[in-house]
């Protein structure tokens, strides 16, 4: 199964709490960002979960700053010395949480069945997560 998801990755955020009067709650800032990716999950899925072990690859493909580009009449072309591999925020771990947690109870019932995770933060000029579901039969 292949899932891709346009837009700028994004990472899963803490829960946030709110003084209100003697009491605090708890809230989550980011049910908007949830409730987009779910539909896109949704239209991508099939109707049943996956009920077996499943291996998982993600692809986050960043967009680039400009600073990546040149300046004048090459303004359209990379620099030679521009890098592919993203090591700034987000984290890598908390975009693979983002999504897993997203994809609990449509691509598979419960995210306990993932065994074997892959992921990669690259630049890309289309900004976009791409999600490769295997199912297997046994890991051995």
């Amino acid at each position: 199964m292949k899932i891709i998801i346009p837009g700028n990755p994004i990472a899963k955020k803490r829960p946030r709490f709110a003084r209100r009067g003697k009491f605090v709650s708890t809230y989550n800032a980011q049910e908007t960002e949830e409730g987009k990716a779910l539909q896109i999950v949704m239209a991508q899925t099939p109707p049943d979960p996956v009920d077996l072990p499943v291996a998982v690859k993600f692809i986050f493909f960043m967009k680039r700053p400009k600073g990546h580009y040149g300046t004048g009449r090459n303004a359209g072309s990379l620099k030679a010395n521009a890098p592919t591999i993203h090591i700034k925020k987000n984290d890598l771990d908390n975009m693979v949480k983002f999504y897993s947690d997203i994809l609990n109870g449509f691509a598979w019932k419960d995210d306990c069945q993932i065994f074997k995770i892959d992921a990669l933060k690259i630049y890309d000029k289309k900004p976009r997560t791409e999600i490769f579901i295997e199912a297997v039969e046994d890991v051995r």
